[in-house]
Order: structure tokens, then C-alpha cells, then sequence
């Protein structure tokens, strides 16, 4: 590639490698980024489940002193937690072993969300390649991780009675994938993992890895929580629930709910539960269900206060729950939404909600006026709408002892589209894509409706280094003719400007016209 002479030239090549470099830069950060908030996921992830693996040993504790054949679960509880919280300990100080042989190479800061030693802290040396690939691939220790997950995975097998350990084998999920790396060009697992993989890059795989054994714990603690038949609290998390007929009555009407409790275990017939709503009994049903109801003889907002009150048929404890509810009554009113946007546009179906509070459907009458309007019924509730001009269109309801209401639309068009090519509206663009592209393709950002434009013609302009600009005309949007040749004329260095670019829309009366589009060619 010849140096330009021109200065202005010079100036601007410098300006895309400026470019170029900055946006480089910035695609890194974004990964690391990401990396970043996949490990901090992972980690909050080890912290729940340590508390439900640690919550989970008393309880089998307490329940095998009533099967005294199981009380080689109790001794094997602890031992299962030792297994895992072992094997964290010796991926933790791998890594910061790694990170302390990373030292400050880059100088880089991030706002400190790595967790190193016990503390929040920057990882500086998030970007070494050679840390990695030097100590895990180069010096063994990626083989003695292998190793060790496979070593840990023998010990979370030995902790399930023999004739079981089939069917816990897929729920130990800490374990190596031999399968993918042996599809690869990799020489090894630890080459496959970690060769040439950046320090920062690789925090989320130790930390995975963590994971899997935490994992592997809780399914081996559950299987045991499963022996001893489960938890003495036949329902653990409660709220109580009103399920109402209607949240909005019309004066007059009667409002009715139904009041339950609602629990995120298994149900039991052995559980004892009551409900009182302001004080007064509920007679419950054999789903635990009781219904509640109220008078709606004045128009405003109506509190009620439901209590539930659930014995642990292990324990025999009453534990009451109690929760505010509210429900309003209202005179009649009338309501028309437009789905999508709260405009109609020319040219398409603008899909509308209407609605009348307490005027039954056979009585409610519709009718619009203003923009050209028309209007079908498409459903229970659900109308279309077509206007054929800009201006302000107008739904009035009434019918069914309801005043006449009116709500009003602005009408407009379509909004212009925004041309494209390959998915941009201009910049750089390799030689190949740029070649391979069929048309220019209008495109309608963020509207919701079905519709789509035509483009009616542009003009394509080639300029190419210490060359004349070269011209060529086309109706329509395709590439064809006088503007194909041009096309394929690309070369890198070469930039394309596509103008005086008109297209069409359903709902016009003629073009308009749309943004200039330039190219680069790479």
C-alpha cells in the first residue's frame, strides 16, 4: 500500500488507524468486562449454596435419630462438605498463586470486583497470557488440576451406598470434559483450557469449577435429606393469597375473593390451616380455600385484613401469617387504548383495545370520525383501525346507560425508514460484504407494526484515490445494471456514496426522501 502525498490524505488514514485501535480497545474492556460479572455470578452462587449445604447437615442429624438405620448419613454429612470445601481451598490457592506471579504487568485498574484473598481487589495482571499458559500448560500444573477434579469427583462417589452410585454418577457434576478437547487441534485437557487464555479470562473457569463441587455437595446432601424422607416442615415459605372475582366493582355489585394460603412445598393433608378475614372465621374447603365476601355499596378504595394460621403436624407449632388487601369500587367509565403506540398510522392496522366498566358488550356502541377512519371489530374487546390521512381521528363510546364519551388520535404517517446495507447506514465495510450485498434495505427502527417500505431509486457515487468520481443511477432498491459494475469495481481504499436515496411507504401519496448512506471500503 502506497503512502498518500496529500496531506489531507495522510491526516485521515491516520485518523481510521486511531480509530481502529481505539475501538480494539474498547471491545477488550467490554470482554473483560464480561468475564468479570460471570465470576462474581459464580461466586454469589457458591455462597448460597454453602448456607444450604451447611443448613441441610443438622437437619439430617435430627431426623436419623428417628431411623437409626441412616446414621451412617450423619457421619458422612460432614465429611461431604470437607470433601468440596477442600478442593475450594486448593483451586483458591492456585489462583492466587497465578495472580501473584501476574504482578502489576499492565498497570490496568478495574473498579475492584475481583474477589482475591478474602478481599475485594483490583486484578491487575487480568490481560497475562503468559502466566497461564507458563504454569498450567508448561509447568503441570493444569494436568495436577485435572487430576485433583477427577481425584475429588472418586471421593463425592465414595460418600453413596454402592447400590445408588449408578444413578447419583450424572448428578456429580464436578467433573473433566475429555470429549471436546480430543475434537480439537489441542494436544491435552490443560492446553485446551488454559493455553494463551488470559489471566482475567480464566478467573470464571477456577471459580466454575468451585461451583461444580458445591453442587456436587448439595446433590449428595439432598440425596441423604431424601433417605431420611424429607423435612419435618411439611411447608416451609407461606403468604397469603386473594384471588378476587374482580379488583374493580361497579357500585352496587358485590365483591368476592377467595382467601388461601400459599406455600412453596409440597402440600399435606396432614396440615392444620385456618383463615379469618377482619376478624371473622372462614369456613375452609378441603384445598384450603376459603371465600370472603364483601358489599359494594360505596364508590372508593376498601381494605381488608387476612390472617392464616398453620400447625406443623411434626412439631404441632402454630405459626400465623397475616397480609393487607385491597379492592376498589367505581362508577361506570369507558376506555379505548391503542396497543401498540398512541397514534394510528396511515397505510397499516392499528390493533385497539375497548372497554366500558358495567356496560354489557351487546349494549356498548362504538362509532369514529375525523383521518379517514374505519373501524372492525376483531374480537371479544379488540378492534382495528385504518386511517387514510394525517389529522386527529375521534372513538366515541356509549350504549348501556353510559355517557358518551369521546377519546382522540393523532393520525400520521408512517415514520421514515432508515436505509441500510449489510445492517449499516455507513463507515467501514470489508471489500467481500460490501460486493455480496443485493440492495439497500429501508429499515423502520422501533415501530411496532407490520409494515414495510420500498425503495424507489438512488445514485451511487465512487471515489477512488486520484481518480474521477464515477456515477450511476437505479430505480429501485436492487443492485443491477450500471450500479452493479460499479459495485464490483470495490477495491479497498475506495469509498461509495449512495444519495438522493427515495423510497415509499404503505399510506403514501409519493417518495420521500431518505438519509445519505458512505462507505469506506476495506
Amino acid at each position: 500500500m502506497s503512502i498518500p502525498k496529500q496531506p489531507r490524505q495522510l491526516m485521515i488514514n491516520i485518523m481510521y488507524l486511531v480509530l481502529t485501535a481505539l475501538l480494539a480497545l474498547n471491545v477488550s474492556a467490554e470482554i473483560f468486562n464480561a468475564f468479570k460479572l460471570v465470576n462474581s455470578s459464580l461466586q454469589d452462587s457458591n455462597k448460597t449454596l454453602d448456607d444450604a449445604n451447611q443448613n441441610l447437615i443438622p437437619s439430617i442429624e435430627k431426623r436419623a435419630k428417628a431411623k437409626p438405620e441412616f446414621a451412617r448419613f450423619v457421619e458422612r454429612a460432614p465429611q461431604v462438605v470437607a470433601i468440596g470445601d477442600e478442593f475450594a481451598k486448593y483451586v483458591n490457592d492456585l489462583v492466587n498463586d497465578l495472580i501473584d506471579k501476574s504482578g502489576n504487568k499492565n498497570g490496568s485498574v478495574d473498579d475492584g470486583d475481583y474477589i482475591i484473598k478474602g478481599e475485594k481487589k483490583d486484578l491487575k495482571g487480568k490481560k497475562d497470557k503468559d502466566v497461564t499458559t507458563r504454569n498450567m500448560v508448561n509447568g503441570g500444573r493444569g494436568l495436577e488440576l485435572k487430576n485433583k477434579i477427577l481425584e475429588v469427583r472418586q471421593k463425592f462417589l465414595a460418600m453413596v451406598d454402592d447400590s445408588l452410585r449408578a444413578g447419583m454418577e450424572s448428578k456429580i457434576v464436578l467433573n473433566v470434559d475429555d470429549e471436546t478437547w480430543t475434537h480439537s487441534t489441542k494436544k491435552s485437557w490443560e492446553e485446551f483450557t488454559f493455553k494463551q487464555m488470559p489471566l482475567g479470562a480464566c478467573m470464571p473457569i477456577f471459580t466454575k469449577f468451585i461451583n461444580d463441587a458445591k453442587a456436587s455437595e448439595n446433590a449428595i446432601l439432598n440425596h441423604y435429606s431424601q433417605k431420611l424422607g424429607g423435612e419435618d416442615v411439611v411447608l416451609d415459605k407461606f403468604t397469603v393469597i386473594s384471588s378476587p372475582k374482580k379488583s374493580y366493582i361497579i357500585k352496587g355489585e358485590p365483591f368476592e375473593t377467595e382467601i388461601s394460603l400459599a406455600a412453596s412445598t409440597s402440600k399435606s393433608s396432614n396440615t392444620k390451616v385456618s383463615l379469618s378475614v377482619n376478624g371473622s372465621p372462614l369456613g375452609v374447603n378441603d384445598e384450603g380455600v376459603a371465600v370472603w365476601k364483601a358489599s359494594g355499596t360505596e364508590v372508593g378504595v376498601r381494605k381488608y385484613s387476612a390472617v392464616a394460621s398453620v400447625t406443623n403436624p411434626v412439631t404441632g407449632k402454630t405459626d400465623t401469617y397475616k397480609k393487607d388487601f385491597e379492592f376498589e369500587v367505581g362508577e361506570r367509565s369507558a376506555n379505548v387504548s391503542a396497543k401498540k403506540m398512541n397514534v394510528f398510522y396511515i397505510g397499516v392496522d392499528n390493533p385497539v383495545g375497548i372497554s366500558a366498566a358495567g356496560v354489557p358488550s351487546a349494549q356498548l356502541k362504538v362509532d369514529a370520525s375525523g383521518a379517514g377512519i374505519k373501524l372492525a371489530k376483531s374480537g371479544a374487546g379488540d378492534y382495528v383501525v385504518t386511517v387514510a390521512q394525517q389529522g386527529e381521528a375521534t372513538i366515541t363510546l356509549s350504549g348501556g346507560g353510559l355517557t358518551p364519551t369521546s377519546f382522540k388520535f393523532r393520525a400520521k404517517r408512517i415514520p421514515t425508514p432508515i436505509p441500510q446495507l449489510s445492517g449499516k447506514t455507513g463507515g467501514a465495510i470489508p471489500n467481500g460484504t460490501f460486493k455480496a450485498q443485493q440492495g439497500i434495505i429501508p429499515v423502520l427502527e422501533g415501530f411496532d407494526f407490520d409494515a414495510k417500505c420500498a425503495i424507489g431509486g438512488f445514485r451511487l457515487v465512487r471515489i477512488a484515490p486520484r481518480q474521477d468520481p464515477e456515477f450511476a443511477t437505479a430505480q429501485g432498491g436492487r443492485f443491477s445494471g450500471e450500479v452493479e459494475k460499479l459495485i464490483l469495481k470495490a477495491k479497498p481504499g475506495d469509498r461509495f456514496i449512495f444519495e438522493e436515496i427515495k423510497a415509499r411507504c404503505p399510506g403514501d401519496q409519493a417518495g420521500r426522501e431518505l438519509n445519505e448512506m458512505s462507505f469506506k471500503i476495506q
